[in-house]
């Protein structure tokens, strides 16, 4: 029988010992292809066979979170799998998480879930992870509860933890922050926020930062942090999480979250090998049903275009037809139309600023009631200024937020928001489950919340175009994760 050999490099690399040619065979286990390759400019001028791989055959290093599947590979084999370091788990149960919840003295309304409890205590056993739940099931107190575990279990230790957490956009620095002042945590004194341009060095217990703002920086700087958890893992790009996670290589402690993956293999492997397996936490389906999220529907507009139009289209590629699309005059005055005329606190997603979010924005606010708030948000919008527009139309009843999806889809908690509208297509799953997640959180006077998808048909005889096509992939999304939805053909006169 064939026999491998397990030992703990780093917190973040395993070495295999083996035989060269089962080297080999790791080596193509652990190949795959990445989405969209043919279309990189190192695939294309064949500097690059356009496949990851995620297991040296010559150093034998196979990232630590993919141990499961060394496993299972040996397993398939029957081959044995023999380990020179202790890789078991650690002990605490459901009672012991809801004691140290009682502990932390948590304000009343903020009682842990008995699924939250259930993901800090498969997190804290297994001491990395990747916890996948959707908007809405209270992430960020996940991550409080293993923040306040690990200082309190370090600290007791060594004197002292820090927690480093990792999120892709400056408004989550803010929220987060936020969040955690909600919770019962001294945020001023304890937290230190990094975002560009801020001071990198302190001495405070926990570190809150964008990927951009610190995956440049010296391994040296990343040796201080005991717990590192990264929020919304998916959208952190792999070169630069990798480099940052290779820093915290004696870091033990290691766990992200997410409402969303791709459904690409490539990168859950990626996300997985640096902070450990998935763990499905709870669904968005279960968290209406159990009234944490708001009922939810989808009306999903698709306007009809004239047969001059459709002639027009036929030959363009996508880009193009993108082009024609968001600077169409007449979409643009029915999203205007549609936005004026809905009740509530609405979120309007584009994609592109100047030629598109901008001009929407002025057509929007030029044409709304005297008294009603319109605000508008983008990359250029600071954090602080997100946040606060944030807090000021959780108070409001008829408000209008027109952002970009880069700033609003992810992440951004808004529980008074009635309405939200795509007004630019995508077929991106994680963007369009993200964006769904802005209205999906319960408020007093919100008895649903409704989503329009705006789709454009202009299939002219065979020549289908290619953004109602993406409507497609977003329908197969919607029956995949049981949301109601009906369509509604709308004629556009261009």
């Amino acid at each position: 029988m064939e026999v491998l050999q397990l030992k703990r490099i780093s917190e973040t690399y395993n070495k295999v010992i083996c035989d060269p040619g089962v080297a080999y065979e790791l080596r193509d286990h652990f190949t795959f292809e990445v989405p969209g390759a043919k279309f990189m400019p190192a695939y294309r001028n064949k500097m690059w066979d356009g496949k990851i791989r995620l297991f040296n055959h010559m150093s034998c290093q196979l990232y630590s979170g993919l141990q499961i599947y060394l496993e299972k590979f040996c397993r398939d084999r029957n081959y044995q799998l023999e380990y020179l370091d202790d890789f078991s788990a650690d002990n605490f149960s459901i009672a012991e998480a809801r004691e140290f919840a009682k502990y932390i003295k948590l304000p009343e309304k903020y009682q842990p879930r008995e699924y939250q409890l259930e993901a800090f205590a498969h997190a804290v056993r297994n001491r990395r992870g990747i916890l996948l739940s959707p908007t809405g099931s209270g992430k960020s107190f996940i991550i409080y509860l293993l923040m306040r575990y690990y200082h309190a279990k370090i600290s007791s230790e060594k004197n002292s933890c820090r927690t480093l957490i990792i999120v892709p956009t400056t408004s989550l620095v803010s929220q987060l922050s936020s969040d955690f002042a909600d919770y019962g945590f001294d945020s001023d004194d304890r937290i230190h926020l990094i975002v560009g341009g801020k001071d990198k060095q302190t001495e405070r217990q926990v570190v809150i930062s964008t990927w951009q703002s610190i995956y440049k920086l010296d391994k040296k700087w990343f040796k201080q942090f005991d717990v590192v958890i990264g929020d919304e893992v998916h959208l952190f790009t792999a070169k630069s999480l990798q480099s940052i996670m290779q820093s915290l290589d004696s870091c033990r402690y290691r766990f992200g979250t997410t409402g969303t993956l791709d459904g690409t293999k490539t990168n859950r492997m990626v996300l997985e090998g640096l902070f450990g397996p998935v763990k499905k936490v709870t669904t968005t389906a279960q968290l209406i049903d159990e009234k944490h999220l708001s009922p939810f529907k989808i009306k999903a507009i698709v306007l009809q275009y004239p047969d001059s139009v459709r002639m027009m289209i036929k030959g363009m590629d996508y880009q193009q037809e993108l082009d024609f699309i968001v600077t169409c005059q007449a979409r643009n005055k029915f999203i205007q139309n549609l936005t004026l005329s809905l009740k509530g606190n609405t979120l309007v997603l584009f994609q592109f600023v100047e030629k598109h979010g901008k001009i929407l924005y002025k057509m929007i606010s030029e044409a709304a009631p005297e008294g009603q708030s319109v605000y508008f948000i983008y990359g250029n919008i600071d954090g602080d200024e997100r946040e606060q527009i944030r807090k000021i139309v959780e108070k409001e009843q008829n408000a209008i937020i027109i952002a970009s999806s880069g700033t609003f889809s992810t992440g951004v908690n808004i529980r008074n928001l009635h309405n939200v509208i795509f007004s630019s297509p995508s077929k991106s799953r994680v963007r369009n489950l993200q964006s769904i997640g802005r209205v999906l959180r319960t408020s007093d006077n919100k008895e649903i919340a409704t989503l329009f998808d705006i789709a454009d048909e202009m299939t002219w005889k065979k020549n289908e175009n290619t953004t109602i096509r993406h409507f497609r992939e977003r329908l197969k999304i919607y029956n995949e994760e049981q949301f109601k939805h009906k369509i509604y053909p709308v004629k556009l006169e261009v």
